[in-house]
């Protein structure tokens, strides 16, 4: 079975990232677009010969019967409300992070794919990232004992914003590092290590011109014991490790981003022998012995797509479970709390994944 798949949305993210990874799918079938710009209806085509591009989404949902499967690529504003149209026309729907700008909205979503008998997935691509597997295999194999602390960071020196709905948008699009980049960190820091009930956070926006939070601190403490530091910033003229794992037995340093983002933005196939293959090595200390280099475990974002698609033809779980996304909203929602109110926000019940709720 070949799950034909109507792209909703084709600037980078539907373009750059979805349609070249769903191409790499073999059960998966690009059968339309849509986009709303002339200039990006025109590359579509040129891009996906003989697949229908539409410039409404209205129309498309009218050709609901010729698509299995609707992926909502769109500026965040339109998650919602494009989602909540796919799945009334009775398709199974992936939305790009984040999926809501609530825990309330994303909850009402679950709950309208279950009355229509249809799947909601969620792109929360960087799970699949190098350095967070590369994390999960050392703590599965109890390389570093128990972990106690996780210090995460997307940082980068962009004195002068650049504009854009992710910078400067209305607050309808939920601009800022905390709804973008920090929805990953939150998200892997949850998937590591387990459920929080406390958030404090720092959401500034720094840069000269800048309206939107563009330096940011999230601490996370986890139920189990162990406390994460996130950072995500723009105004980082000296940046620090991407990933440091700390354990009882040891730890695990890794300095750069996992670079399938940049493969992908490059042109190349996920197809590649060598894709998500990392030149720099990681850092292990394990007992008593010293500090060692490792190799990285693959990035795997096409591992997304491909569990999607089995999702979809054999009913295996999704690869990720959508009240997963309710809870990292939760925390992404405490954490602007927290920033306001300069207080400590007790999250009750904890936020927790999915496979990760036992404490």
């Amino acid at each position: 079975m070949t799950v034909r798949v109507l792209l909703v949305g084709y600037g980078l993210a539907g373009r750059m990232f979805h349609s070249r990874l769903i191409d790499a799918e073999p059960t998966l079938q690009i059968t339309g677009i849509v986009t709303a710009d002339a200039e990006r209806r025109e590359q579509a085509a040129s891009d996906f010969p003989g697949v229908h591009v539409f410039d409404r989404a209205e129309d498309a949902w009218d050709s609901a019967q010729d698509c299995d499967l609707a992926v909502v690529a769109t500026a965040n504003s339109a998650h919602v409300p494009q989602a909540s149209a796919a799945l009334e026309a009775g398709l199974h729907v992936v939305v790009d992070k984040p999926l809501a700008g609530s825990a309330a909205e994303a909850q009402a979503l679950i709950d309208l794919a279950d009355r229509q008998g249809r799947q909601l997935h969620v792109f929360q691509n960087r799970r699949w990232d190098s350095e967070i597997l590369t994390a999960r295999h050392v703590i599965d194999e109890g390389l570093i004992g128990t972990p106690h602390r996780l210090e995460s960071r997307f940082e980068r020196w962009r004195p002068t914003p650049k504009g854009g709905w992710r910078e400067d948008g209305p607050a309808a699009d939920l601009p800022g590092l905390l709804y973008d980049l920090g929805a990953h960190l939150i998200d892997q820091a949850l998937h590591l290590l387990g459920p929080v009930d406390r958030v404090v956070a720092s959401v500034r926006a720094v840069r000269g011109g800048a309206t939107a939070d563009d330096d940011t601190q999230v601490l996370l403490w986890h139920t189990r014991g162990a406390v994460s530091f996130l950072t995500v910033s723009s105004a980082s003229a000296f940046g620090e490790p991407r990933l440091r794992l700390l354990g009882t037995d040891g730890g695990l340093r890794i300095e750069t981003l996992d670079t399938q983002e940049d493969a992908l933005r490059a042109g190349r196939s996920p197809r590649d022998d060598d894709w998500g293959m990392e030149a720099d090595d990681a850092l292990l200390i394990s007992g008593t012995d010293a500090a060692r280099s490792i190799a990285r475990v693959r990035g795997q974002w096409p591992t997304y797509y491909r569990e999607v698609s089995r999702a979809l033809r054999d009913g295996s779980p999704p690869p990720v479970d959508p009240h997963d996304v309710v809870a990292n909203l939760r925390v992404i929602e405490a954490a602007r709390d927290s920033a306001l109110t300069n207080t400590v926000v007790t999250l009750d019940p904890p936020a927790g994944h999915v496979d990760m709720h036992s404490t």
